[in-house]
Order: C-alpha cells, then sequence, then structure tokens
C-alpha cells in the first residue's frame, strides 16, 4: 500500500516536471509578466487587434490564442471539444519562418494527432510547410488549426465556417472582409498581431477609429517598455540607431503617418476609454455643444469628480437636423442620466458663440431656438484654439503622468475624432471632423484651472510690503 503511494506521488510527479518543461506553461506565469499581453487574452470581445513594434511580444499572443483555442485549455474563454480556425500569412516565407515556428513552440507534441504538409515532412514539421494541425482537445474532440497565406487570393478563402482566425500582420482587405465571414455562422473570432508599417490603411480607418463604434472591436498598442523580457541595453542601443519614423512603427507599433502629425499623442485608448460606469448624480457638471445644421452638431455630457477627474458619459451626435430635434434628443439623454435641470426646468450648457447669430432659415439665433426648446446655452466660452489644446493635453497626460479624462467607450465619435485629429501646414489642425474635440475644449476650458499654491512668504518679504505701503502712504499715494 505505501508502495503503490510512493509510486503514484513519483508519477505525479513526473507529470508535473514534464508540463513545467513546456513553453505554453511558463507563459507569462513567472516573476515577470506581459500585462500587455494578459489584457489581450483576458479581453472578450470578438474582434482584437494588437499594433505592436517589432519584439514587443505581439505574435506570442496569437501563438498561444490560436493553442489554448485548439486545446481547449484556454484560461478566459468558454472552451470547445472542438475547434476549427484558420492562421493567416502574408507569404509561404512567412507563414514558416514566423506564425508556423510560434504555434509548434507552443503546442505541445502530445496534442498532436495528426499534421498534413504542403511541403516537407511531417516527423520534421518545422523544416516544410504545414497545410493543417489535427490538435487533441481536452475534452475528447479534435480541432483543426490550419495554415494558409495572402498570396493564394480572396478565392482561397470562400465557403468554410470558422470558430477564429488568426492574422499574423495585416491582409488585404479583401482578404480580412472574406475572413469575417467566414466566422459569422459560429460567432467566432478576429484577432491580429501587426506593425503597421503600411501607414493609414483600412485597418486604421476601420478598426482603429472604428467609425460606427463597433462594441466587439478592441484595439490596443504594444511598444519595447511593455515586453518585460527584453534587454534594456539592447533598447537603449536600437533607441540611438533608429529614426523618428522607424521607432514611430518598430518600437510603439504605431501608425507611420498619424504618430509625427497626432494633436494628441497623449491619448491612450486603455486608459483614456472606459466603460460606462454608475456616476453619482453630485459628479454630473455640465454639457457642452458644437452647432451645426448641415454639418454634425455634437454634444457631450460631462461630470466631474472631487478629485478633478472628468467623465464624458454621453454623446449626441447627428447631421442635417434643427434644433429642435437636437435639442430632444439632448433632453431625452438628459432624461435617461437624470440629469439636473434649473429651477425652470430648462437644462443648462455650454455652445460655441456662433449660436448667438441668426441662420438663414430663421430670424432667431441657434441659441434663442435652443432656450425656446428648453435648453438655456451659455455662449460665453473661451475659443482660444491653442489654449484649449492644451488644456485638453493637460487632461489627457498630465506633468506627473496622471490621466485626468476619462471617456466612455459609448461615445464612440468623440473617440474617432480624438484619435485621427491632426496638424496640417502653418502649425494648425486640419479644421475637418473636430466638431466634438470644439466642445470638448470650450468645456475644459471653462473648468478652473489647477495653479501649484504661491509659496509662502518669508518674514523679511511681509515686512518689505509693510515698509513699501508706509513708504507710499507718506506720499500720499
Amino acid at each position: 500500500m505505501k508502495n503503490d503511494i510512493i509510486k503514484k506521488a513519483q508519477k505525479l510527479s513526473q507529470e508535473i516536471a514534464k508540463r513545467k518543461s513546456r513553453p505554453i506553461y511558463n507563459y507569462n506565469t513567472g516573476k515577470l509578466v506581459h500585462k500587455k499581453q494578459l489584457e489581450f487574452h483576458k479581453c472578450q470581445k470578438r474582434n482584437r487587434w494588437v499594433f505592436g513594434g517589432n519584439r514587443t511580444g505581439k505574435t506570442e499572443c496569437g501563438a498561444v490564442e490560436v493553442v489554448w483555442l485548439a486545446t481547449g485549455t484556454h484560461p478566459y474563454r468558454p472552451n470547445k471539444k472542438d475547434t476549427f480556425g484558420w492562421v493567416v500569412s502574408l507569404s509561404t516565407k512567412v507563414q514558416k519562418e514566423v506564425a508556423q515556428e510560434k504555434i509548434l513552440k507552443y503546442l505541445d507534441k502530445s496534442f498532436i494527432s495528426e499534421i498534413i504538409m504542403n511541403s516537407g515532412k511531417k516527423n520534421s514539421p518545422e523544416y516544410g510547410v504545414i497545410d493543417t494541425i489535427v490538435v487533441k482537445n481536452v475534452f475528447g474532440g479534435f480541432s483543426k488549426i490550419s495554415f494558409k497565406t495572402c498570396e493564394e487570393g480572396r478565392e482561397k478563402f470562400q465557403g468554410t465556417s470558422l470558430d477564429y482566425v488568426w492574422f499574423d500582420e495585416e491582409p488585404p482587405e479583401d482578404i480580412y472582409s472574406e475572413c469575417v465571414m467566414r466566422v459569422l455562422d459560429k460567432k467566432g473570432d478576429i484577432f491580429g498581431t501587426m506593425t503597421p508599417l503600411k501607414g493609414q490603411t483600412y485597418i486604421y480607418d476601420k478598426i482603429y477609429l472604428n467609425p460606427t463604434g463597433d462594441p466587439e472591436i478592441f484595439c490596443m498598442f504594444m511598444e519595447w517598455n511593455d515586453n518585460p523580457y527584453l534587454s534594456q541595453a539592447e533598447l537603449a542601443r536600437l533607441n540611438s540607431t533608429l529614426s523618428e519614423e522607424e521607432l514611430t512603427a518598430r518600437r510603439y507599433g504605431r501608425f507611420i503617418m498619424n504618430l509625427t502629425s497626432l494633436v494628441y499623442k497623449e491619448f491612450d485608448p486603455s486608459i483614456n476609454i472606459i466603460e460606462p460606469i454608475s456616476l453619482p448624480h453630485e459628479y454630473y457638471d455640465n454639457i457642452s455643444i458644437d452647432p451645426g445644421l448641415n454639418n454634425p452638431l455634437s454634444a457631450h455630457f460631462y461630470a466631474c469628480d472631487y478629485d478633478g477627474n472628468i467623465y464624458v458619459v454621453a454623446e449626441h451626435y447627428m447631421a442635417e437636423q434643427n434644433v429642435e430635434y437636437h435639442a430632444s434628443k439632448i433632453k431625452e439623454i438628459a432624461a435617461s442620466l437624470g440629469w439636473p435641470k434649473r429651477k425652470d426646468g430648462r437644462l443648462e450648457a455650454l455652445i460655441d458663440s456662433a449660436a448667438n447669430q441668426k441662420t438663414l432659415s430663421s430670424s432667431k439665433s441657434v441659441s434663442e431656438l435652443f432656450f425656446e426648446n428648453g435648453i438655456a446655452v451659455n455662449p460665453n466660452v473661451n475659443k482660444d484654439l491653442f489654449a484649449g489644446i492644451s488644456r485638453v493635453k493637460s487632461y489627457l497626460k498630465s506633468a506627473d503622468g496622471r490621466s485626468r479624462l476619462f471617456i466612455f467607450s459609448s461615445c464612440v465619435n468623440l473617440i474617432r475624432e480624438i484619435k485621427s485629429y491632426h496638424w496640417g501646414d502653418g502649425d494648425r489642425p486640419v479644421k475637418t471632423d473636430d466638431h466634438c474635440l470644439d466642445e470638448l475644449r470650450y468645456y475644459l476650458m471653462s473648468r478652473p484651472e489647477n495653479k501649484a499654491p504661491k509659496p509662502e512668504k518669508t518674514e523679511i518679504q511681509r515686512d518689505k510690503e509693510r515698509l513699501y505701503r508706509r513708504i507710499r502712504n507718506s506720499y500720499g499715494r
């Protein structure tokens, strides 16, 4: 009996040691943890993208995600007993040297049931080109990981229902669109890991800016400092040898054509965008409006806590509507939030001073029309462009590195504008698609500016002031 217990303990110890030797077991489980990788894996959204520089650990994310989904061992998502997914690379060469190599690194051989090769031998798949790996699933089923390349063309991406697609680097738009259709039936996942070397492509427009406000889209940036396994000495050397443009993409994973001209470089979606939360009504502060008739009218609801943190809690954004329509929508949002009113029952709001001008279609100004429709607007706003931009920057990231501006994810138009707002010629921002940003500035400029307290005067300074006052009084001044 005692010998049986010892044998079982030895066998268990051997199994534990065996598992600990597997790369997948050691992924983000030691003293050093890559927090951005874990954030990606924990995210429950169905269209996730990591924009990362070289050697930031972004490809590891995709490979480990595939292995977890195939084996049924994902620690943060519901698992299935069998899955079918595609790993999409730009070319056969890239597939072999990057995505395929990473999958084989993290997929333990004990989980492999069969390997189908396009070229090479299946008993040494790392030296050939893999078509499909059949994977044993811990729930008793079998999963398939198939490898595809963009060289094959869109037609080769048709007709199959998938549980997931991993894009290792940015695919052509037609292939991306085709793969979105492939996961539709199973409500599957799209995830991509890429260095945006091509600049502002459709991925920038459709995914990063997310103009439709798709709640299933998730984006994050990953840079060298996020990877705890990189040598700081090597990073310092590379920093000194690369140009600013190269650093933009290869270190920070940013869109090359964008970062150098962005107005609000301080904006960090992972910090400044938050999911809607319930706030105390005493935090509710003001509404700010940038009026528009043919152009969009933008209105946002702003709250401020006792520490001076600003929350953008709701949004109304619409073009080609009259004041009556806009006022009704703003009042609907206010009612849903329980927003405070004046004693006469009207809402209060800030508005661009241009609202005092009369429109061609009315003998009354926009301000007067809003007042008649239940909103008392204050057009006395500070419209100084550069002071306003500076104030927004200070709320996005203060001198001590802290953010004081938090935008609810439901405010999709403000988020889109702040991501894309950029400098033009003549050292001024491009005056387009900035309606939300105008009224954001009006609001923040209405807030009292936090200034450092004046240093306390010494007794000598106070004596000098008293003496100065006596001298002035003696001369009757």
